[in-house]
């Protein structure tokens, strides 16, 4: 045996954790993590600040919405109008509008009452009349009730439209301020005129007989010759009724002045005349009468008679040809029988699909297509299921038009594909060792899926039918293809197979 040379080990390197270069590490490794503690948080704070600016402009804009302004009577329900043995067929329109009118009690002609009425609600007798038949002891009795003003009065009370709009839209603004820039406008007698060169057209005014001349297309053109861009509407609203009565007066005068182009000065209209004196042009908001009801609409304001409170009739009333009388409560009774349908047809039919795609059935083509096609059934926009709806269940079946009944169905389809998706995600998600147990001690596989791995994977398909059901529940475009807006002014006769509206479509 021959001797082998082993070397010798070299020396054993120990870390010392006490440098300063190990305490630098630590520090930087600790700084890090402190930084990407920081961010994560930075991260969350902006979130939750971005949410809370969303939801408190939700709220600060929307709140409105939820609030009906109402104004205070002593209503007298006079036994000769309201008939104890009748009470449904009493004149609350009269009563309603005599309790009104007493705060007015120097409105008499039938114009200013006609008015003033609208001032309340249309409804509002209905509103009376519900109340009094609720309570039939109230008859021959003054009662204090709240109804509700018109919708104009409404938003107005609230600070939503105002009194005054713009007079002028953006082009006149513009063409009044190149007018002025041009020094074709001025202030004569305390009214602002145009200053223009008209030419007097022989073949619209005779020199013979000038008074049967028609001055209006003469002015139009010499406000085209200044502006050429600008359109007849604009050119005709910038001078007043009276412009063309001014220029014919001139003109029978002088007949001389036919067939000449003269310098004229015209009156310009009331709205470009304000622009030009103050910078503004106003005019009253046509939504209200005449600048009278604003009168009776402050009274009542400072008399104290003006309420706005939380609008309960907005989730009890359904449809309504009055907009302040109007309520969800229809859309909400459609909406949730189209859900119900939807559930009972989805949750069961998809469950169903997916429980055999994943656990019995044999893997070939005909599956693989079947997956392809769901998978791609899950990214069709709604509307195609609206489009399939409204051939299929309307056009070839002859089912009812606008009904919960084909909303559900159409909306099942939609759901199908997201409900089978995700039912199979959570059966693939369950362990293997549960099947194979199950079928060590001699279950079927029937037993196995039922017994053991649908249980399991509940909470998950659980997951899937609520994301499907929400998505369903915000969908409009199906839901309008099949007519499902329909006007429901009652929900006591509302079904499956009648017609109904819905929330998305409101």
């Amino acid at each position: 045996m021959s001797d082998t040379a082993i070397d010798a080990p070299g020396p054993i390197r120990f870390h010392d954790w006490g440098s300063d270069a190990a305490r630098a590490r630590v520090k930087r490794r600790y700084r890090h993590d402190r930084i990407l503690q920081w961010l994560g948080l930075g991260s969350i704070g902006i979130g939750v600040l971005l949410l809370t600016i969303l939801l408190s402009s939700l709220i600060s804009t929307g709140y409105p919405a939820f609030m009906t302004t109402k104004v205070t009577l002593d209503l007298f329900i006079d036994p000769k109008l309201v008939k104890p043995e009748n009470p449904g067929k009493g004149n609350y329109r009269k009563l309603t509008r005599d309790a009104f009118g007493k705060y007015f009690p120097d409105v008499t002609s039938r114009s200013e009452k006609r008015m003033l009425f609208k001032i309340i609600s249309s409804g509002a007798p209905f509103n009376v009349r519900k109340h009094v038949l609720k309570n039939l002891e109230l008859i021959g009795q003054t009662i204090t009730f709240a109804v509700p003003l018109s919708d104009p009065y409404d938003q107005l009370y609230k600070g939503i439209i105002p009194r005054e709009i713009e007079a002028l839209s953006i082009g006149q603004v513009k063409l009044g301020e190149a007018l002025k820039e041009r020094g074709l406008l001025s202030v004569e007698n305390g009214k602002t005129v145009a200053n223009l060169s008209v030419f007097i057209n022989p073949e619209l005014a005779r020199k013979e007989d000038p008074a049967s001349g028609d001055y209006a297309p003469m002015l139009a053109e010499a406000i085209k010759t200044v502006f050429p861009k600008a359109s007849e509407t604009i050119t005709r609203d910038i001078l007043s009724e009276g412009a063309a009565e001014e220029v014919k007066q001139t003109v029978i005068e002088t007949p001389g002045l036919v067939g000449t182009t003269v310098q004229l000065k015209v009156s310009v209209s009331e709205n470009f005349d304000n622009l030009f004196r103050t910078g503004t042009a106003k005019t009253m908001n046509p939504r209200f009468g005449t600048p009278k009801v604003f009168e009776w609409y402050d009274s009542l304001a400072a008399k104290g008679l003006l309420v706005s409170n939380f609008s309960f009739e907005l989730f009890t009333n359904a449809d309504s040809r009055f907009p302040e009388q109007a309520g969800l409560l229809g859309a909400i009774a459609g909406s949730f029988f189209s859900l119900v349908v939807c559930f009972l047809l989805s949750f069961v039919a998809g469950i169903a699909a997916a429980i055999y795609l994943e656990e019995f059935a044999p893997k070939n083509k005909i599956t693989d297509l079947i997956e392809v096609n769901i998978n791609n059934l899950a990214a069709v926009p709604s509307v195609v299921f609206g489009l399939l709806g409204l051939a299929v269940f309307l056009g070839a079946f002859g089912m009812p038009r606008s009904s919960p009944l084909v909303g559900g169905m159409v909306l099942s389809l939609m759901t199908l594909p997201t409900i089978i998706i995700a039912t199979r995600a959570a059966l693939q998600a369950g362990p293997p060792s549960i099947r194979e147990a199950a079928l060590g001690v001699g279950a079927s596989r029937h037993q196995v899926v039922t017994h053991h791995v649908l249980p399991l994977a509940m909470p998950g398909i659980l997951t899937g039918t609520i994301i499907g059901l929400a998505q369903a529940l915000g969908e409009t475009a199906p839901l309008l293809l099949i007519g499902m807006n329909a006007f429901i002014p009652s929900i006591e006769n509302i079904g499956i197979l009648e017609p109904a509206t819905a929330l998305p479509t409101q």
